[in-house]
């Protein structure tokens, strides 16, 4: 028999504490050398504009082995009246193969990703961090201001987003949920001046601010761009910043943010000081209060098993989920 998680499963198992050490776990097994991380398999569907990924990893020091399927879908709210990020994640039993749980992977993989951020913005901004700017009010703009009051002491967010509808009700439901003063501003610099974080998670394929913006001791976490095509941060941004990355061969494949400035010559591959594991299992993250930090995540398979291991164990002791057999 396996367990059976809807989206409402996972909300009421997982909060963003056990999202956030399930991932700096994750990551330090990925240092240690215990995790077994294929790059992602992607299938691209151009005539509906989709693109789907395969996602496996094993994490021996967690006994955690399983896989998330992904798609990425930019009409389908326009066009269908669904997410644009839709996800399905199998839990096996690695003494035995078993399938353990399916469990919805759409809020799972907003939770994770926002946890990784929140592990480095742990490590690599400043403690006194206190004002938030984001680019983006979709869900994985909430898990990460989420993230963000998890790990820093944080009193305000700035929101920009081109529908300032969306902006107004995302400032509206956070101000509530986390007790914060969330306003939405009118134009992008107001999301950047005066912030000691700045997030980036909208769907734009092209800069959503000017580097010259940034503020000395600014941290910063790019996660919304994940092609090698797209960039949400200019090349000024990459080249002022201390750039720490989930996984080099991944952002080297994946990360426009990065490869776009590298294919023209403005950066070389060198210009990433860190993978965020070296950083969790002790090396060095920010070392001065001036640095402009980044952290550049394209999402990472491990991130998505430890997550989903800790929600199953959750879900065990909560009474949560319906069991099935297959």
């Amino acid at each position: 028999m396996a367990l059976l998680l809807t989206r409402a499963d996972v909300q009421a198992a997982l909060t963003m504490a056990d999202a956030i050490a399930a991932v700096e776990e994750a990551f330090r097994q990925q240092q240690q050398g215990t995790a077994q991380l294929p790059l992602r398999t992607p299938i691209r569907i151009p005539q509906h504009h989709g693109l789907v990924l395969f996602m496996p990893a094993y994490i021996g020091g967690m006994d955690a082995l399983g896989m998330k399927v992904v798609t990425v879908y930019p009409d389908n709210p326009s066009q269908h009246g669904l997410p644009t990020i839709l996800a399905t994640v199998l839990l096996n039993d690695p003494r035995t193969g078993q399938l353990l749980a399916i469990m919805d992977g759409a809020y799972l993989t907003a939770m994770r990703t926002g946890a990784a951020s929140g592990v480095a913005t742990k490590y690599l901004a400043r403690p006194d961090a206190r004002v938030v700017g984001i680019f983006g009010a979709g869900i994985q703009a909430r898990t990460q201001l989420m993230a963000m009051v998890a790990v820093r002491p944080i009193t305000a967010a700035r929101v920009y987003d081109p529908r300032a509808d969306l902006a107004d009700a995302f400032c509206r439901e956070m101000s509530q949920a986390l007790g914060i003063s969330c306003v939405a501003v009118a134009e992008p610099r107001a999301a950047v001046e005066g912030c000691d974080i700045i997030i980036t998670a909208s769907t734009s394929k092209t800069p959503v601010f000017d580097g010259q913006w940034l503020a000395p001791g600014t941290h910063i976490n790019g996660v919304g761009s994940h092609s090698p095509d797209a960039r949400e941060l200019d090349s000024l941004t990459i080249r002022r910043s201390k750039v720490v990355v989930d996984l080099r061969s991944a952002a080297l494949a994946e990360a426009g943010d990065l490869i776009i400035p590298i294919n023209a010559g403005e950066i070389t591959a060198d210009h990433i000081r860190a993978e965020l594991g070296e950083i969790v299992a002790g090396a060095p993250g920010r070392s001065q209060a001036d640095e402009i930090t980044l952290f550049k995540s394209v999402g990472l398979a491990i991130q998505d098993v430890s997550t989903a291991t800790r929600v199953y164990e959750l879900a065990r002791q909560k009474g949560i989920g319906q069991e099935i057999h297959l």
